[in-house]
């Protein structure tokens, strides 16, 4: 079986061609691949899969296993493995998710991706949300992007203790389905400083739903205008909320690092 590793912005996946046919227990080949000492390893792997009703189907496992309904940094990713891998010519792209379809507008030099803008959809902010971990009081506003996000404001994300807040607050009786937590901090009103505890995936260096969730909650609060950066661990993403159509537009890097071959 062929694969091939990509990234956006340090949050790497491994990409499987099934397009003919996909594999078996894709969550145990997820668990297996991720694995950063004895697999590939990643955050989780993307499947390449055909659809009827987009130009092509996105499905993503985590690195526990767990199949993810959204991924932001990965779908950059899987528009640039379909045009470079010859799957399509296409420079406008829509991709079926478990969240819906996704307009992908890719941005090519030397017949190469290096970058892409993605239509998010609509964010759904609702009530804020009080949590207590390790005696500490914490606000999380939930946002959904078609996968579910904790915005939580705090100081210095670069100070919090992120292994153990991370899983607390991904497991908190707040969320019993589990949520992805993104702890931000606003430096100026066009720019947002984030870390990023990923449901299933822990610590990742981005994730793209997840600044989207992070601005649009710091927009609602009247804390951030309506394009700004993201400053996150593998480096930025422009995050706009379009106010007329409501629609979140992310634009950001996408990077393959290398192909390669499973034996077993």
């Amino acid at each position: 079986m062929d694969f091939t590793k990509m990234h956006g912005l340090g949050n790497d996946y491994i990409f499987l061609n099934c397009m003919e046919s996909t594999p078996d227990n894709l969550g145990e080949l997820a668990r297996r691949l991720s694995d950063r000492h004895v697999g590939v390893g990643g955050d989780g792997i993307i499947c390449v899969c055909p659809s009827q009703r987009a130009d092509f189907k996105m499905r993503m496992f985590n690195a526990d296993g767990s199949e993810g309904a959204m991924c932001g940094n990965g779908i950059r990713c899987f528009g640039k493995y379909v045009y470079d891998k010859g799957l399509t010519d296409e420079q406008h792209l829509t991709i079926e998710t478990l969240s819906g379809e996704r307009e992908l507008s890719l941005m090519v030099r030397e017949k190469r991706v290096y970058a892409a803008v993605v239509d998010m959809g609509i964010p759904v902010l609702e009530p804020s949300v009080s949590l207590e971990i390790g005696g500490i009081g914490y606000t999380a506003v939930p946002v959904s992007m078609g996968n579910p996000h904790a915005v939580i404001e705090v100081e210095d994300p670069a100070a919090l203790d992120l292994q153990a807040v991370g899983p607390a607050v991904e497991r908190h009786p707040a969320f019993p389905h589990r949520v992805n937590a993104e702890f931000v901090r606003v430096l100026n009103r066009q720019e947002l400083e984030m870390r990023v505890w990923e449901r299933g995936s822990g610590e990742t260096m981005a994730c793209g739903t997840g600044a989207c969730a992070s601005a649009a909650a710091m927009t609602a609060a009247g804390k951030l205008n309506r394009e700004a950066v993201v400053h996150l661990t593998g480096g930025d993403l422009t995050v706009r909320w379009d106010e007329k159509s409501g629609h979140v537009f992310m634009t950001g890097p996408a990077v393959t690092v290398f192909d390669g071959k499973l034996d077993n």
